[in-house]
């Protein structure tokens, strides 16, 4: 038997073209689109500004209950014969959120999707509400919430979000609540927020062969009824940073292992640095070849994996590492995370690591970006970040050609080790005294 010990290098990149993006405004709202030649199939997305973001802080988990209670028919039709219309269209009604925007969408063949954008429209601008399925999304929701809670890894996620955000703010809590803010919603809270954001046009994003489609008739489908001006998106929020490190320790008594959250705030999604800190994110702990990976899974083996990487939405950002080591090794691991995070600030990226991110990122766009599904999520983006329309045709080569000095520069830029936030959930009892010991920042008890 042969060892391979070096690892293959990465082959050549092939060529990639992304589709011509088409705006048009129709009756009130905005039409992106993108023309896939001879595809049979079409994707048609609802993109409306009522993501998590726009929840009133302590209602958190509004837009998510709306989301299911979306299925549970309309003012035209019953739950069930709005299941039987949009299933004999082939489809399905698939509807979240995130932070910058509320999405539903329909994929059908391409002659089927004047019929259900139709379907989508009657679904999001006339949903029934009736107050008994409201509550019992609401309950199924917050009963999901609290299994997942009781899991390792929510109560830290929710933790780190609030320390670095805030949490009296809105971007400082959960995106999707909490099992008590959900089942704290009323009625009222849900269609009040339907009222407030959902009647709004929106942007319609259409991927298909438009040679076969009507975008204006769609339009005027999927803005039909709909009114309201303008409303303020925002800019980038400044978050003010902590000087100094701190550990959080959320107890979790009895535990055999360690949930680790790291992070710091990080720039917004439209930053002009955004390339280069994907690349360094990806050197650092993006990818399974990272040299976090690398470190603390093969070299150490306190773990099945960790990951590090820097993630955006419109307003904010942050960097955060996560992942999960055996009890006793908790403070040792947090240290080498730490240690490795301050290497890569200080002395940035290599030329070989590089060229490997480089090329999977570069591939993996390649690679994700083949579906009308995915090419309707890519002019989403476009939209809610305002990028320009030939963003996702030079993004790849923007990957390409980012050089060592540029990602390191954006990792001395962007990476601040010094003012990491270090969430650690485990057995409080057994891991204290170690954690205070690593000097790493003070520690402070989460509050349950």
């Amino acid at each position: 038997m042969t060892l391979i010990a070096d690892r293959p290098g990465p082959g050549a990149a092939r060529p990639y073209r992304f589709p011509q993006v088409i705006r048009r405004t129709v009756a009130g709202g905005q039409v992106v689109a993108a023309h896939l030649p001879g595809q049979n199939l079409a994707v048609a997305l609802l993109l409306l500004d009522g993501g998590a973001g726009r929840e009133p802080t302590g209602k958190e988990g509004l837009g998510a209950v709306l989301a299911k209670a979306l299925e549970e028919g309309t003012a035209r039709r019953d739950a069930t014969a709005y299941a039987l219309a949009i299933e004999g269209l082939g489809t399905e009604l698939v509807a979240g959120l995130d932070w910058d925007s509320f999405q539903v969408s329909v994929q059908v063949p391409v002659e089927r999707l004047s019929a259900a954008v139709e379907l989508l429209a009657e679904a999001v601008r006339t949903p029934k509400l009736d107050p008994d399925d409201v509550r019992r999304v609401r309950d199924d929701e917050a009963t999901a919430l609290r299994m997942d809670w009781a899991n390792p890894g929510p109560r830290a996620d929710a933790a780190l979000r609030a320390d670095l955000f805030g949490a009296g703010n809105r971007w400082g809590r959960p995106m999707y609540g909490d099992p008590e803010s959900v089942a704290a919603l009323d009625v009222e809270d849900v269609t009040v927020f339907h009222s407030e954001w959902f009647i709004r046009p929106g942007t319609l994003i259409v991927a298909g062969d438009l040679d076969r489609l009507d975008l204006d008739a769609l339009g005027a489908t999927a803005f039909a009824g709909t009114g309201g001006g303008p409303v303020d998106r925002g800019g980038p929020i400044e978050v003010p940073t902590r000087p100094g490190r701190r550990i959080i320790l959320v107890d979790r008594p009895g535990s055999v292992q360690s949930t680790l959250r790291l992070g710091h705030p990080s720039p917004h999604r439209a930053h002009p640095d955004h390339v280069p800190m994907t690349l360094a994110g990806t050197v650092l702990g993006g990818a399974f070849t990272s040299r976090l990976n690398h470190l603390i899974r093969e070299v150490r083996g306190y773990t099945y994996g960790i990951r590090g990487d820097f993630a955006s939405s419109r307003r904010f950002g942050r960097f955060g590492v996560s992942s999960s080591v055996q009890t006793a090794v908790t403070a040792p691991a947090i240290v080498e995370a730490v240690g490795e995070i301050t290497r890569t600030r200080e002395t940035g990226v290599t030329e070989d690591e590089l060229a490997v991110a480089r090329s999977w990122r570069a591939g993996q766009l390649s690679v994700e970006l083949q579906s009308p599904r995915a090419i309707a999520a890519a002019l989403t983006t476009l939209v809610v970040h305002d990028l320009p329309d030939d963003y996702h045709a030079r993004l790849r080569d923007s990957l390409l050609a980012a050089d060592v000095a540029e990602v390191s520069a954006a990792a001395a830029a962007h990476l601040r080790p010094e003012e990491l936030a270090l969430v650690v959930e485990g057995d409080a009892a057994v891991i204290r005294d170690e954690l205070v010991a690593t000097g790493l920042g003070d520690l402070v008890d989460h509050a349950s």
